[in-house]
């Protein structure tokens, strides 16, 4: 589920809070959660493998308040929808998707014994749609951080991560990896995340980019491909690991798995499979090259392990699209551009791009004539800065 909102941060925040006024007559918690962007490490979150994420200052903002009328209130600001699911319902999904996101986190509460008499929201805010950018696990981390202050269920940050997880899984079908959850909970501001989605260890680094931005550009597609696809993926990552897996007992998931022991067993599997595994095990090198290019603060390395990751993506897992191609392409021919490729799931959403502040007036300006015009779709360069993670305002 994605929201969006032209208006600025405070605009936003009053108007939220204000229409909770309106309907439901009482006063709220103001509660925020941001989106996040993924530096580089793509799919592989899932495959036990590492990430590089960031919380990013795009963000829902959540009035709330306990109620008692044994019924969970929600109205979307943005879509300007609302909904009314009784307490004896919870488990019930509902035809309005961006309920069931909610919904899911109450679930997965009641799953641990943890009942909640009811509380009445008022959701809005200023994360751009479709891009990519995981509204989904900044609308469940959100809602289920409020709960937990509000009713002090004693989660500790883990548990809700890993709960927000769970509730996209059952609720929306996605059976998306923990890094979406992770970078919307830990997210510190300045700062990236090396997280290993195995053991759930985890390092802060800082990101000073200083005369360079982060900008998102937004394809302005969304492609139903999106949800089957990224369940294909890791049924044939899978496949990959359990033949593999005859030869080397060891093997757990692609994490464990080297080229040379996906070389050793090429023959038992297709091309495709060989295509898939490889890119999963190529992108763990290519961020460990990141983290130790960003440590010694070799920019350059680390822009090209973010283009060689858009390659990979494209030609090898296959999850880009010909929106995403196309801007990547004009990244790579524009001066000033440090690195650029597909983020999130694929097939739509956007491109991340490390742009030197001398250049960002000249990128935009290609990525318009280039892209938007040409295509005939709305003009969506999304500058961003990383932020802290979910938290009560």
């Amino acid at each position: 589920m994605y929201f969006s909102s032209p208006k600025n941060k405070v605009y936003m925040i009053q108007e939220v809070v204000s229409k909770f006024k309106d309907l439901y007559k009482s006063q709220p918690s103001v509660f925020r959660s941001p989106a996040r962007i993924n530096i580089i490490g793509e799919h592989t979150d899932y495959n036990a493998g590492f990430v590089l994420p960031a919380a990013i200052n795009k963000e829902m903002y959540f009035a709330v308040a306990p109620n008692n009328v044994k019924a969970f209130r929600f109205f979307a600001f943005d879509l300007n929808e609302s909904a009314e699911i009784h307490c004896s319902q919870i488990e019930i999904q509902t035809s309005k998707t961006w309920t069931n996101y909610l919904l899911g986190v109450v679930a997965q509460l009641i799953k641990k014994g943890i009942e909640i008499s009811g509380v009445d929201v008022v959701v809005g805010g200023t994360i751009p749609i479709g891009a990519g950018v995981s509204s989904s696990a900044a609308m469940e981390c959100g809602f289920l951080f409020a709960l937990n202050t509000l009713f002090s269920l004693n989660l500790s940050t883990w548990d809700m991560a890993k709960m927000a997880q769970m509730a996209e899984h059952e609720f929306a079908g996605v059976k998306c990896g923990i890094m979406d959850q992770f970078a919307v909970m830990f997210g510190k501001k300045n700062q990236v995340m090396k997280l290993d989605c195995r053991s759930l260890e985890f390092s802060y680094s800082p990101f000073q980019l200083d005369d360079y931005s982060i900008l998102l550009c937004d394809t302005a597609v969304k492609h139903t491909l999106a949800s089957s696809e990224y369940n294909l993926r890791r049924t044939e990552c899978e496949k990959g690991v359990a033949e593999v897996a005859k030869h080397f007992p060891n093997i757990h998931s692609l994490r464990d798995v080297s080229l040379n022991q996906l070389n050793h067993c090429a023959s038992q599997l297709s091309a495709l499979t060989i295509n898939r595994c490889s890119y999963v095990i190529e992108e763990n090198i290519r961020l460990e090259k990141t983290c130790e290019a960003m440590q010694s603060n070799d920019l350059e390395t680390v822009g090209k392990m973010i283009y060689a990751s858009h390659e990979g993506l494209s030609k090898k897992y296959e999850v880009s699209c010909k929106e995403l191609d196309i801007l990547v392409d004009i990244a790579r021919n524009t001066q000033g551009v440090l690195g650029a490729r597909m983020m999130g799931g694929g097939f739509g959403g956007c491109t991340i791009n490390i742009v030197h502040k001398e250049s960002v007036a000249n990128f935009k300006q290609r990525v318009q004539k280039e892209y938007y015009l040409a295509h005939n779709k709305p003009e969506n360069i999304i500058a961003v800065a990383i932020t802290e993670g979910t938290s009560i305002m």
